[in-house]
């Protein structure tokens, strides 16, 4: 199956039903008067996130979609039947654009939420409803207004609490490996990861979080370089960012300057994102003699001038991974309390979604448009199907 995080749709609503001219005939009934019905309303247009999707790969094949229209007023005031609600599915985590203006129309982070797309259109009226005491035979009559038609852009990003940041062959698979039950593909050679993992860690009974584990940056990542940004907008929606950095490096590379290009790629992506709560990951430090440890750490740290938290752990071995998922779940649950609680938290946090989205767009299409500068291809020659990933997904 094809992961694409990306796709457009034209949806359409039903046409409002028009409305009836008629007057009642009856047998010894010489003046009836007007019994025109009103028409029906026509279907509106909802998405509705569903947790059983994980791409939006099915909408490549189906990007077009139409709710039926309002039936037209009947005699005798009967009033046409409305057109149904017409409900697309799509996975939880989707940002809905109009593509026109880019204008964000609303984000669907919960099962079963629901999301007005096109309106319908309203049913016209019958002359029956012009009848007054000065005009007894009504010849007016109003048709059904026409359904909303938008051409939408659909953004998938993973909805996860903690995502993990860091150079290809960092040890980002090894670390969702040691902490959850994901089983992403762990090797030793770089970009082993090719599309986003998800894995839920459990701390004590009924505590949990999920983690994000996206494919490895490389310098020049901001200018599409590698897998470029296609998959850091999945860091959005996370409380908490860990930069995981290789203190041991095969390559003998210096580790601040790895962490210094993440830095470089994350501001140059989303300024508002790279300030988000990130906490420093030195991994691999059971690969460094044990006296050498703390210096290496404390040199990692004054060079990047790191005032955040700092966290030295072994993916593979498993040390201190306990600890630091036992301060990120306290950490994530205080941010939730101060969701719940705390009115201008809340209002501070949907305005820095809001700047993050607009900046994520702005860069996705900056690197689009260096991606057809160097291949020298227009809009409608790109095949979005070279920038998708093929995965198999397993329970």
């Amino acid at each position: 199956m094809k992961f694409v995080d990306e796709a457009e749709i034209i949806v359409e609503a039903g046409n409002g039903g028009n409305g009836c001219l008629s007057f009642l005939r009856m047998k010894f009934m010489d003046k009836g008067g007007p019994d025109g019905g009103d028409g029906g309303d026509g279907g509106s247009i909802y998405l509705v996130a569903d947790d059983s999707l994980n791409t939006l790969v099915d909408f490549r094949f189906e990007p077009r979609y139409r709710a039926k229209a309002g039936e037209r007023g009947g005699k005798t005031n009967c009033s046409g039947l409305g057109g149904d609600d017409l409900l697309v599915r799509v996975p939880v985590g989707t940002s809905v654009y109009e593509a026109d203006t880019q204008e964000l129309m609303g984000d669907l982070v919960n099962p079963g939420q629901r999301l007005l797309v096109a309106q319908g259109g309203a049913r016209g009226l019958g002359n029956a409803r012009f009848k007054s005491s000065v005009n007894r035979s009504p010849r007016k009559t109003t048709p059904g207004k026409p359904g909303e038609i938008r051409r939408l852009q659909l953004q998938l990003k993973l909805v996860a609490d903690v995502g993990l940041l860091g150079l290809p062959n960092a040890g980002k698979s090894s670390l969702i490996t040691a902490v959850s039950s994901a089983r992403p593909k762990v090797a030793d050679y770089p970009f082993t990861t090719l599309v986003p993992n998800l894995g839920v860690v459990s701390v004590g009974e009924e505590s949990s979080f999920v983690m994000a584990d996206i494919p490895g940056l490389i310098e020049g990542a901001s200018s599409g370089a590698g897998l470029g940004i296609r998959f850091l907008k999945h860091l959005a929606r996370t409380r908490v960012l860990l930069h995981l950095v290789d203190v041991f490096p095969p390559d003998e590379s210096d580790p601040v300057e790895s962490a210094e290009v993440i830095i470089r790629e994350l501001e140059q992506f989303s300024p508002t994102l790279s300030v988000r709560e990130r906490w420093l990951v030195l991994n691999k430090m059971d690969l460094l003699p044990a006296d050498e440890r703390q210096a290496m750490q404390e040199h990692i740290v004054e060079a990047l001038n790191w005032t955040g938290r700092v966290y030295a752990i072994s993916a593979v071995e498993r040390a201190g991974t306990r600890e630091l998922c036992e301060a990120l779940m306290e950490s994530i649950n205080e941010q939730k309390r101060l969701l719940r609680e705390d009115e201008d938290y809340r209002a501070h946090d949907q305005k820095v979604q809001e700047q993050m989205q607009y900046e994520i767009r702005q860069s996705i299409e900056r690197a689009r448009a260096l991606w057809r500068e160097r291949n020298n291809k227009d809009d409608d020659d790109i095949d979005d199907d070279n920038l998708d990933v093929e995965v198999e997904y397993r329970d």
